[in-house]
């Protein structure tokens, strides 16, 4: 089966060498490899014309943003399932796909767990099995680590590309929560996440906010205030039970003093 993955880059040629690296080294057989550059000019087009046998195809332009980069690699794309791997990202190990497809390529979505990095630290963010309104409410899923069927963007559409920073995010909500679609969790650490992406800045914090919240209110505004009142409900009940297994520890501990 046929998996294409997406690197998009734009003057990050030390990261994007070692994205494309991981990508060429896997030791699954069907890949096709694509690289979106966005009109570089720090040696980028150096590196991938280094691997120029192993790139399926790449263009270097100037486009409008990165989910307009992404959206030229959905359209040029001819796999089966798409995987967004962009520069500064790359996967874990040489063998990963492999494992992947043991798993079995037959959902809609397809999403492993990652290790993000810093210049400082590495950190893992595990996935859970069975995704939800709420949790997409207060997260997402990582598109690094996520396979997605090509056909889910026949149902769901591109990339929103008049938003800057949660396109993704609003792509993930709308497949689950709207179109229904299948989706596995692979509990294995597939990718490593450069933690500078535009999402990851928190200068960014505001304006995700307003972007997820205008998905929201434009796409479930009929039960988005109950939704946000059962979130808060459940909130409330797990502070009780905390205060209530708190007071019964002290209270255990002032019995025992008493006692000795």
């Amino acid at each position: 089966m046929k998996i294409s993955v997406v690197t998009i880059n734009y003057n990050n040629s030390q990261g994007l060498e070692k994205t494309i690296k991981s990508v060429v080294d896997q030791t699954y057989h069907d890949i096709e490899y694509l690289v979106v550059d966005g009109g570089s000019t720090d040696g980028s087009i150096d590196v991938i014309q280094k691997y120029q046998d192993q790139v399926s195809w790449f263009c270097s332009e100037k486009d409008n943003g990165i989910y307009n980069a992404m959206n030229k690699g959905i359209k040029q794309s001819n796999g089966e399932y798409l995987l967004f791997l962009n520069s500064g990202d790359f996967l874990i190990e040489n063998t990963i796909i492999e494992k992947i497809e043991a798993f079995g390529l037959d959902k809609d979505l397809i999403y492993g767990d990652l290790t993000f990095f810093d210049t400082e630290k590495k950190w893992n963010w595990l996935l859970p099995d069975m995704l939800t309104f709420e949790h997409f409410y207060k997260s997402t899923i990582p598109h690094p680590s996520t396979f997605i069927k090509k056909q889910l963007f026949e149902k769901v559409g591109l990339y929103d590309e008049q938003l800057k920073i949660v396109s993704d995010w609003k792509f993930f909500i709308m497949a689950a929560a709207k179109f229904n679609c299948t989706y596995k969790h692979i509990p294995l650490i597939t990718t490593e996440y450069s933690f500078d992406g535009l999402s990851s800045n928190p200068e960014n914090l505001k304006l995700i906010e307003e972007e997820r919240l205008k998905v929201l209110n434009e796409e479930f505004s009929l039960f988005l205030k109950d939704y946000e009142n059962l979130f808060f409900l459940k909130d409330e009940m797990r502070k009780i039970k905390y205060f209530t297994k708190t007071r019964r520890f002290f209270k255990h501990i002032f019995k025992v003093k008493k006692s000795s």
